[in-house]
């Protein structure tokens, strides 16, 4: 390892190839980092900051003697470039608490109930509020009031758990070349819309096979006639938490 590029993530040497971000060297190497919108074969995002890290904290010695940590700066790793020599923080109290509230505001700004959406058990919000320990909401209900769009014959959408992590915008515009899917809106009015003139899914042309129809995170995205299929205990994060298998997530390499 002497002579590759690396490194620390909470004090364990990372090594990483020119030009990956710290997120992709971590879990390269099996580190995971929590996350939501980085995706390994889409180009980061850095919109949801659950993958934030600290860079380059420090301890200082005051003149009385006492040690006091300056912290370093916070950084989205799915944005920042890996560097060698610097020290990242990632599963220190105070980055795990910041990444528990982002999950708890997101639970209480859609309407999350987990035990009556299909996508329960293998929903990467659900696995992460798991995987860190989040107990409760915390914050109050914001009920929010969005449409399903129930008009295309094999895939249906529900708004009410969009987390606008634009997965598959991304997926639409980079893999199926398609844009079937855009945010529109600012601040609490963001949305996601699909685009076609009536605004209707049913009058776009996605198809059930295509890479925006399968990558949604959460249960926006669903296939018709497909629910429930898999019995608890038996989904994806009931045999496994979330963190359980960094390697899934990791960069995919160009086929040569």
């Amino acid at each position: 390892m002497s002579d590759a590029k690396t490194f620390f993530l909470d004090e364990e040497e990372i090594p990483f190839e020119e030009g990956q971000t710290i997120i992709q060297a971590a879990l390269s190497a099996g580190k995971y980092i929590p996350h939501l919108c980085y995706h390994p074969e889409f180009k980061p995002h850095g919109s949801c900051k659950l993958c934030t890290v600290r860079i380059d904290s420090r301890t200082v010695t005051t003149e009385d003697g006492q040690s006091v940590k300056i912290p370093g700066r916070a950084a989205a790793s799915c944005t920042t470039p890996a560097q060698a020599g610097q020290h990242v923080e990632s599963e220190v109290p105070e980055i795990q608490d910041l990444r528990r509230t982002l999950i708890q505001m997101l639970l209480v700004e859609g309407n999350h109930y987990c035990p009556s959406c299909e996508k329960s058990g293998k929903c990467l919000l659900q696995g992460l509020a798991y995987d860190l320990g989040v107990m409760d909401p915390h914050f109050p209900q914001y009920f929010s009031k969005r449409e399903v769009d129930a008009s295309h014959p094999d895939v249906l959408l529900d708004f009410n758990r969009c987390i606008l992590c634009e997965l598959c915008v991304r997926a639409s515009a980079e893999v199926d070349k398609k844009n079937v899917f855009a945010i529109s809106g600012r601040g609490h009015t963001k949305h996601l819309i699909c685009n076609s003139e009536s605004g209707e899914l049913g009058d776009t042309n996605l198809a059930a096979t295509d890479k925006a129809a399968n990558v949604c995170p959460v249960g926006v995205i669903l296939h018709k006639r497909h629910g429930f299929e898999v019995p608890y205990g038996q989904r994806r994060f009931d045999k496994a938490p979330i963190s359980d298998n960094p390697a899934q997530y990791a960069p995919v390499k160009e086929q040569v």
